[in-house]
């Protein structure tokens, strides 16, 4: 599901409203019950706020008195906590390379580790580079060696794959 950063928030509100019989919610969150529009639109102008419809496929459709402007504020917080949740979940490349120390290694460990708590796939990339592509038997090994150096417990979504002058491996 995509988000558009600069979705319009597109409600009926006040005199756009269709319905002649709304139910009625004050902005303290009482309810006034089933009333006309007319009769609602005096409610929402007697406290100086507008009549914003929030629920139009209710029967009968649901009507808040509520500043539009707290109302929209209110919905795009909500619509960037749904993206928020959206984005966890990205897939990190952690590059380890075939002559890399013992040390490094950990500390890509650690790395991954923190990536597999907050929810991220990850893909571990060992690249060879010139005289080191004939040791791809080796590179391999290196991999499956830094694998289990990984903390966080975490599933081996596809084998260790081998590509031009690298070997992959995702986990999550």
């Amino acid at each position: 599901m995509k988000f558009n950063r600069y979705q319009k928030i597109q409600v009926k509100i006040n005199e756009t409203i269709a319905s002649e019989k709304l139910q009625v919610i004050t902005d303290k969150g009482d309810n006034l019950g089933i009333l006309s529009r007319e009769d609602a639109l005096k409610a929402a102008r007697e406290k100086g706020l507008d009549l914003v419809e929030i629920a139009p496929l209710a029967k009968p459709p649901v009507a808040k008195i509520i500043s539009f402007d707290k109302y929209r504020y209110e919905k795009e917080k909500q619509l960037k906590k749904q993206r928020a949740a959206l984005e966890i979940g990205d897939l990190k490349i952690v590059r380890i390379t075939f002559t890399g120390a013992q040390h490094d290694l950990e500390t890509k460990a650690a790395q991954i580790s923190k990536f597999l708590e907050k929810g991220h796939k990850i893909q571990v990339e060992l690249r060879l580079r010139g005289r080191q592509m004939r040791f791809k038997d080796l590179a391999r090994q290196k991999l499956q060696e830094f694998l289990p150096l990984i903390k966080h417990p975490y599933k081996l979504t596809s084998d260790i794959k081998s590509a031009p002058k690298s070997f992959i491996a995702q986990i999550q």
